[in-house]
């Protein structure tokens, strides 16, 4: 009898399910879990969980990576934090199928949907497809830190069949209607675990229109959703505003489709009782047999601010805008001189509401290390400035050059309605919400929310001190078999013998999150966003380790995920 690959020895096991931890070892032999239980074979491999928890790897159901998956191996920062799948084409934004001629469309909707800049996609997308099954061919011939799932993106798909009237928002005829349909099916049959689309005034292009989606008429949606039904694959991804009526579409969508539907669900400032209005609806359908979920964010949407990211508190204003095209140093260098301080605080901006938003002085907050996402009001910059009797823009601006100019101001924009996060907390304790959100890939000036998954064991299990904790069992499961099960992917998520080897080994006692920093790793020169966590001493993807205590091992066993898998 051959000796298995990797054993892992001695440590707790939260095996996904939401049962109470136990102490076991388990074996691997190639991708799968071979054996669990004591005083197994010596492995090829072996290692001591002792004192660690040993659970699956994290199912990670909304990211952006559709870029950074044909130029990179790593999926940097969700693999950092434990995601070993990773679900793309989120938003119903992405780059198949598109005609040679979309090119330059594509990246300017991407640029401003998803905050990725221009000259980066520009350089990096190799467009070496055209179809999305294409697309996918180019996915699957690369290697990875992490598996990759795919959705079809309604808008690319819009505007390839329609071109410039789709790209306008035009209704579609019966004939785009039915090239649509079809072209999903030809995705979903390539292996895509999904379609995605979005309905909110909130995305778009990076010239200022609005996604050729928004307003897509009920008849188009649902010719593809009758051709999913014929297909019997995928689910329907949708990001809303939740204008009147839009959840009874959703519920017809879910009806016509046969198919699940998950629905983004924020708490917005403006309106902070109405997700409890739309959680509700969601709840009633699936209690008449639909299945519909809420994808639910585990922290606050934050804004991030700073001189070296893409927008501070004092964007808007003359000055200060004039220096955003400069190198670092040399902003750093401005923003130290006395007359520049005086003029920019002395100036005003033009009062659009982006900047109404950025200020709220008490809603905005150092970001420490490690950072603290549910700071209490005392910690606002508002309510230093009182302390300190200074105007609220001097101790921002001030703030700004601490760290050699590189500290960072935290701005929750959702789900921080009462300065707190017991509304997350509800949220993620209903049945029919996922943790997702974390938007890995996108936004990579002003957010960091990859880290989302990490920081649902060490706030929500450990750390919480203004409300109630949850068990790290329930985290776990939440983090990964309600996850793989919604998606379709039920090979994974599980710690059972013949499933999927998909493993992270964490020290529980030490895992913590850094605070985000600026690297320069993207094409051409490209900065971004990244985030680490302490803590996991080990992640494994179809039983090859991948990091060791966040060191990169050089095995890149991730691949392309095509289609649902059975258990």
């Amino acid at each position: 009898m051959s000796s298995p690959s990797l054993v892992i020895r001695n440590g707790a096991i939260v095996d996904g399910s939401g049962g109470d931890p136990y102490e076991a070892d388990i074996a691997i032999e190639g991708h799968r879990i071979s054996a669990i239980g004591k005083n197994l074979p010596k492995g090829e491999e072996e290692i001591d969980a002792r004192g660690r928890l040993v659970t699956p790897g994290f199912v990670d159901v909304h990211t952006h990576y559709d870029a950074q998956v044909t130029w990179s191996e790593r999926l940097s920062p969700s693999s950092w934090n434990g995601a070993t799948t990773l679900v793309l084409g989120n938003c119903g934004v992405g780059f198949a199928p598109c005609h040679e001629d979309q090119h330059a469309m594509l990246i300017n909707l991407m640029e401003g949907v998803e905050d990725i800049p221009e000259v980066v996609l520009s350089e990096g997308l190799p467009w070496n497809w055209h179809s999305f099954p294409d697309f996918l061919d180019a996915v699957a011939a690369r290697s990875y830190d992490a598996d990759v799932a795919t959705q079809v993106p309604h808008a690319a798909l819009r505007v390839y069949v329609m071109g410039q009237r789709g790209a306008d928002r035009e209704p579609a005829t019966e004939h785009d209607r039915q090239r649509m349909a079809e072209l999903t099916v030809e995705g979903l049959r390539a292996g895509a675990l999904g379609f995605s689309t979005s309905r909110t005034l909130n995305h778009r292009s990076a010239d200022g229109k609005h996604i050729p989606t928004l307003r897509a008429e009920e008849a188009e949606l649902t010719a593809i959703a009758r051709a999913m039904r014929r297909a019997d694959a995928g689910w329907l991804q949708i990001v809303s505003d939740f204008q009147e009526g839009e959840i009874g579409l959703f519920r017809r969508l879910a009806k016509e489709s046969g198919r699940p539907v998950t629905i983004t669900l924020l708490q917005a400032n403006a309106r902070p009782e109405g997700w409890r209005e739309t959680m509700a609806e969601i709840d009633e359908a699936n209690a008449e047999g639909l299945r519909i979920t809420a994808q639910v964010r585990t922290r606050p949407t934050s804004v991030l601010l700073g001189l070296e990211l893409s927008q501070t508190p004092f964007t808007g204003r003359p000055s200060a805008d004039r220096l955003a095209r400069l190198p670092f140093a040399e902003r750093v260098a401005l923003w130290r001189d006395p007359e520049f301080r005086a003029r920019v605080l002395a100036e005003r901006d033009p009062g659009n509401s982006q900047r109404r938003m950025v200020d709220r002085w008490d809603r905005m907050y150092p970001l420490d290390d490690p950072p603290d996402y549910e700071p209490a009001p005392e910690r606002s910059i508002a309510a230093i400035a009182a302390r300190q009797g200074r105007p609220p823009a001097e101790v921002a601006y001030d703030l700004m050059l601490e760290r050699d100019g590189k500290q960072i101001v935290y701005l929750p924009v959702t789900n921080f309605a009462a300065g707190n996060l017991d509304v997350v907390r509800e949220m993620i304790d209903r049945p029919n919400t996922l943790l997702g959100l974390g938007d890995g890939g996108a936004h990579v000036g002003i957010m960091c929310d990859a880290t989302a998954t990490s920081y649902t064991l060490t706030h929500w299990t450990r750390d919480r001190r203004r409300g109630s904790l949850f068990p790290v069992s329930w985290a776990i499961k939440r983090l990964t078999a309600d996850n793989a099960v919604e998606i379709g992917l039920r090979d994974r998520g599980l710690l059972k013998v013949g499933l999927k080897a998909d493993i992270n080994v964490i020290d529980y006692d030490r895992m913590k999150l850094r605070r985000p920093e600026i690297v320069y790793d993207l094409p051409a020169g490209g900065k971004r966003l990244i985030q680490r966590t302490d803590g996991f001493d080990a992640t494994i993807v179809s039983g090859a380790v991948v990091y060791r205590h966040g060191k990169a091992t050089g095995a890149l066993p991730g691949r392309l995920v095509r289609g649902a898998r059975g258990a």
